[in-house]
C-alpha cells in the first residue's frame, strides 16, 4: 500500500467514526444546521463547500486525464463531504497513487 493510500485510510477511519457518532447524535441534517447560528457557523460552512468544490475539480480532471470515473465520487463528496475524495485516493488502482 502506498503512503498516499495508507493517510487516507488513517484519515478515513477515525473521520468515519466520527461523522458515525455525529449522525447518530443530531442527524443527517442538524450537521449543516449547527452552522446556521452564527456568522462563525456560516464561515466554517462556506469555507468547507468552496474547499470541496476546488477537490470536485481536481478530481474530474484528474480522473479525465488517467481514464478513471469520476462521477460515483463527486455524488458522494456531494452526499457526504471529504468521503467522496478520500475514497478517490484510496480506490485509484496501484500505478496512479
Amino acid at each position: 500500500m502506498t503512503p498516499l493510500k495508507t493517510l487516507c485510510l488513517a484519515l478515513l477511519i477515525p473521520f468515519g467514526a466520527l461523522t458515525v457518532y455525529a449522525l447518530m447524535q443530531v442527524g443527517y441534517l442538524g450537521i449543516p444546521e449547527y452552522h446556521v447560528h452564527s456568522p462563525a457557523g456560516w464561515q466554517v460552512f462556506a469555507d468547507l463547500v468552496i474547499s470541496l468544490l476546488l477537490i470536485m475539480i481536481w478530481m474530474v480532471r484528474d480522473a479525465r486525464r488517467k481514464g478513471r470515473t469520476v462521477w460515483p465520487y463527486v455524488v458522494a463528496t456531494l452526499a457526504a463531504g471529504v468521503f467522496g475524495p478520500l475514497f478517490y485516493l484510496l480506490l485509484a488502482p496501484s500505478e496512479e497513487a
